[in-house]
């Protein structure tokens, strides 16, 4: 495996703060890679660090073998895209895009063509002329990426460049982005707290939280299979049912549900006793004879689905979402339902 980025034991301290509390990290070559946690998880850090903007208190980060943690930023053959797209004002979208390769020293005609290039890579050669002002919040950031990619850095960097998007535009840039890092197979480290545009552009992902990484895997590992708690409760939404283990053996579970009914299922979990199991609101199914009973509380309109928010018996809040088809039967608050839950979708997460 040719890894582009590797972290070993990161650690950043500020002052008797830990930022970072022993990261360790291989990020494969010609990869889209995510750091995804929420605010104050360590993810910016990490690729500040990366990037030499913060001094790592300990441990080692190799880029292609090579340990560039005491090389200074512009020694890095990485590029930043920051959440703000940091264009020039007073340059015009190509000499923007030039700067990279002025500063590296590329004569005037060369430099011109490379930004040329990297302008039709993103869609934006009949605009190679205008100002930054001049220029949707969209057009801005592809310039900011143009800008990035025209120096052929190892390692692209982005820091939440989404995030000043509106939906829509947030949602077409995604593929673009992920198109974008096919086509130049240069490796993408991406930055972001919304789990959407983790799960639709990454190869694989890294979850964070309090300085460590949580889980590391493809999306569908991470949403399918959540090792933990946090990590189950932060990708998408889902249901946690506390429950009786009674064995654990190769990673299954023989568990009792509040109902008195018996589940085998996979398991991140390695004792018995008291753990909590995790299922997907969209792979439970509504029956009469579901191996839980639940009281309709709301019915909730998604457009293409329905989320009806139900309460078990016990008291525990339990939703689940169904198609929004002109054949569902919608169930009235109030009702009691059975749900039956689909055959290998439940987990049994770690503590």
């Amino acid at each position: 495996m040719d890894v582009a980025v590797s972290i070993r034991n990161a650690v950043k301290r500020y002052g008797a703060t830990t930022a970072l509390a022993g990261v360790s990290l291989d990020i494969t070559n010609n990869a889209f890679f995510t750091l995804l946690g929420p605010s104050g998880c360590g993810k910016t850090t990490l690729l500040r660090m990366i990037a030499g903007f913060e001094a790592a208190s300990e441990g080692e980060i190799l880029l292609f073998g090579q340990n560039i943690v005491d090389l200074e930023p512009h020694l890095r053959p990485v590029n930043t895209v920051f959440q703000n797209y940091a264009l020039f004002p007073h340059m015009s979208v190509i000499d923007n895009v030039a700067f990279g390769l002025r500063m590296k020293g590329v004569e005037i005609a060369a430099r011109r063509a490379k930004a040329g290039r990297m302008l039709e890579l993103v869609h934006l050669s009949a605009l190679a002329d205008r100002l930054p002002s001049q220029l949707s919040g969209g057009q801005q950031q592809r310039v900011a990426l143009a800008r990035a990619l025209a120096p052929e850095p190892k390692v692209l960097l982005l820091d939440e460049p989404l995030s000043a998007l509106d939906l829509k535009l947030r949602q077409a840039m995604r593929v673009e982005l992920k198109q974008l890092q096919e086509e130049t197979g240069i490796t993408f480290l991406f930055v972001t707290h919304d789990q959407d545009e983790a799960l639709a552009m990454s190869d694989r992902i890294a979850v964070m939280s309090q300085g460590l990484v949580q889980q590391v895997g493809t999306a569908r590992d991470i949403y399918e299979v959540p090792v933990n708690r946090f990590v189950a409760e932060f990708i998408g939404e889902t249901n946690l049912i506390d429950v009786e283990v009674t064995r654990v053996s190769d990673g299954m579970a023989d568990l009792v549900l509040p109902s008195g009914q018996r589940l085998r299922c996979s398991s991140a979990a390695t004792a018995t006793g008291r753990h909590a199991l995790s299922i997907r609101p969209e792979r439970v199914t509504v029956t009469p004879d579901g191996q839980l009973t639940a009281t309709v509380e709301r019915v909730v309109y998604m457009g293409s689905d329905l989320r009806l928010l139900t309460r078990l018996e016990g008291g525990r809040e339990f939703t689940v979402r169904i198609q929004n088809a002109a054949r569902t039967a919608v169930p009235e608050p109030g009702a009691r339902i059975g749900l039956k839950l689909e055959e290998g979708a439940a987990r049994l997460l770690a503590d």
